[in-house]
C-alpha cells in the first residue's frame, strides 16, 4: 500500500493530425523517470483526461486507445518502466471516457503497468484519513455522463469536441502557423469564438486589410472625442476652432488629410452602429431567451463561473464524510489549492499550454491570448499524525508563439495566484468551508432540491465501494 501519492491530470495525449503533437513530451518523460528512480511506496494517480480520445474523429471504440499508444510509444514505454518501480493508477475523465466503456482497456493498459480504475471517483488513505479523487466532469452539465459506462450515452461536450476540436487538428496545417491546434487550450468553450476572431485578426487577416483597419481602430477613441468636442463647439460650450479648423492640426499637411479621412470613416461607422444598436439589442435579448428555453445558455461551466460547482461538490463530500480531508479534482485546467480549516481542495491543473485572454494597450484592438505553461504536480503524504500537501512546478522552455504585432500591443497578463509549496493539516481538525461559494443561480435548473443529499449519498457509497476494492 502506498504511503505517498503524486497527482497529475489533463495531459490530453492524442488526437487527429496536429493534435497528436505533445509539446511537453520531454518534460513528461523526465518527470516519469525521476519517479522511477525514487521508487518506494509511491502511487502516481492521473485523475482524468490522460488521453484525448474524443479528439479522434476517424477512429472509434477500442481503436482510439491503440492510436494513442501508436502515436506516443516513448511515453508508454516509460509508463511500463515506472510501473515496475511504483504503482500507476488512471481514472477516466470526459475526453478519455472510452476507458470506462470497454473492459478490455483495463487489460491493455495493464500491459504497460498502468492500473485503470474506470470509476467516477476513487479514494485513497493517508494518515488514517481519506483523499477523495475525481476528474470532475460530473459537475459540468456540458460534460456530465448521463449513463456512466455506456459508450453511446455521450454529453454535449463530446459533439463540440468532435465538430470543432478534432476538425481543428485536421485543418491546423492550413493556418498561418500552428495556432489552430491550440484550441485544446481554450477553456471554457464559450471563449472559442473570441479566440478564433483574435487569431484571425492577428494571423490570418490579409496584411493589407489589417494595415487599413488598425489605424481606424486606433483612432476610434480620438474620433469619439472629436465628435464630442464639435458638439460642444456647436452649442457654444467650447471656444471655436478647438476641434474644427484647428490651426495646429492643419499644419500637419498630408497628415491632416489622412487624419480627417480616418475620422470621417469612423464617424460613418459610429452612425451605422447607432442605427443598428436598438435592433441588435432586441435580437440579442430574444436570442438569449430562446437559448434559455433549451437550457443552452444556462448550463455548463460558463465564463466567469469558475470553479464554483466543483467547490460546492467538495463541500458536500466533506460534510457527508468526516473522514475525507482532501478533495482532488481536475477538468478546469486551473491548478489551485484552497484550504478550509484542516480540509484542502486541490485542482491538479493541466500540462497543456494555457491561453489567457489579455487586453491590448489600445482598447479598440482585439484582445490577445497569452500562452504559458504550468507543468505541475501535487504530492500528498503523512508526516507523523499530520498530512502534507506539496506543490511542484516543472521548468520548461516552451516558446510563447506570439506574432511581433501581438507582442507589441499585448499587455502582460497578471501573474497566477501563487500556490503554497507546502501545506500541512491535522486530519482531525475542523472544516471551515465558506457558507456562500458563489451565486446559487449557477446551479442547473433541472437539479432537484435534494441534489445536495443525493450527492452526499453518492459520496458515501463511493468511499465504501473503494474500501471494499482495496
Amino acid at each position: 500500500m502506498a504511503t505517498e501519492y503524486v497527482f497529475v491530470s489533463d495531459l490530453h495525449m492524442g488526437g487527429d493530425e496536429q493534435l497528436t503533437t505533445l509539446d511537453f513530451e520531454a518534460e513528461l518523460l523526465e518527470f516519469l523517470e525521476d519517479l522511477e528512480e525514487r521508487g518506494g511506496d509511491v502511487e502516481l494517480i492521473i485523475n482524468g483526461d490522460a488521453f484525448g480520445l474524443w479528439e479522434y474523429a476517424e477512429a472509434s471504440g477500442r481503436d482510439k486507445l491503440e492510436r494513442v499508444i501508436e502515436d506516443h510509444p516513448r511515453v508508454f514505454e516509460q509508463l511500463r518502466a515506472i510501473g515496475e518501480a511504483i504503482d500507476v493508477t488512471l481514472i477516466p475523465g470526459n475526453h478519455d471516457y472510452d476507458l470506462a466503456c470497454y473492459p478490455s482497456h483495463v487489460d491493455r493498459l495493464a500491459e504497460f503497468n498502468v492500473s485503470l480504475e474506470p470509476e467516477i471517483a476513487i479514494t485513497r488513505e493517508v494518515a488514517g484519513a481519506d483523499v477523495w479523487i475525481e476528474h470532475g466532469q460530473q459537475h459540468d452539465s456540458n460534460n456530465r455522463m448521463p449513463d456512466w459506462g455506456n459508450p453511446d450515452a455521450l454529453p454535449a461536450g463530446y459533439f463540440v469536441v468532435q465538430r470543432i476540436v478534432a476538425s481543428a487538428g485536421r485543418y491546423s496545417e492550413r493556418a498561418r502557423g500552428d495556432w489552430l491546434r491550440n484550441i485544446q487550450s481554450v477553456a471554457p468553450m464559450e471563449e472559442i469564438p473570441r479566440w478564433l476572431f483574435s487569431n484571425y485578426f492577428y494571423r490570418e487577416m490579409s496584411p493589407v486589410l489589417r494595415a487599413i483597419v488598425v489605424p481606424l481602430l486606433l483612432f476610434f477613441n480620438i474620433t469619439l472625442l472629436y465628435l464630442f468636442g464639435t458638439v460642444l463647439e456647436a452649442f457654444g460650450l467650447l471656444p471655436a476652432r478647438w476641434f474644427t479648423d484647428n490651426p495646429l492640426v492643419s499644419a500637419l499637411g498630408v497628415g491632416h488629410a489622412v487624419l480627417e479621412l480616418i475620422i470621417a470613416i469612423n464617424l460613418v461607422v459610429i452612425l451605422v452602429l447607432l442605427l443598428l444598436a436598438v435592433p441588435l439589442w432586441l435580437f440579442r435579448r430574444d436570442l438569449r431567451h430562446a437559448l434559455g428555453r433549451f437550457g443552452v445558455a444556462l448550463s455548463g461551466v460558463r465564463v466567469g463561473q469558475g470553479d464554483e460547482p466543483f467547490l460546492r461538490a467538495a463541500r458536500d463530500v466533506f460534510e457527508a464524510n468526516e473522514n475525507v480531508v482532501i478533495f482532488v479534482y481536475g477538468h478546469t485546467h486551473r491548478a489551485s489549492l484552497i484550504r478550509w480549516g484542516d480540509r484542502i481542495v486541490v485542482n491538479t491543473g493541466t500540462w497543456l499550454k494555457k491561453l489567457q485572454h489579455v487586453e491590448t494597450r489600445f482598447s479598440r484592438l482585439p484582445g490577445v491570448y497569452f500562452p504559458s505553461f504550468q507543468l505541475n504536480y501535487f504530492r500528498i503524504f503523512a508526516e507523523g499524525d499530520r498530512i502534507v500537501v506539496e506543490y511542484e512546478e516543472i521548468e520548461t522552455e516552451q516558446q510563447r508563439d506570439l506574432t511581433r504585432f501581438q507582442r507589441l500591443v499585448a499587455r502582460r497578463p497578471p501573474p497566477p495566484v501563487p500556490i503554497p509549496n507546502r501545506t500541512v493539516i491535522d486530519p482531525k481538525g475542523p472544516l471551515e468551508a465558506p457558507d456562500d461559494l458563489g451565486d446559487r443561480s449557477a446551479r442547473r435548473n433541472d437539479e432537484p432540491a435534494d441534489g445536495r443529499d443525493r450527492g452526499a449519498a453518492n459520496a458515501r457509497g463511493a468511499i465504501e465501494s473503494s474500501r471494499r476494492g482495496r
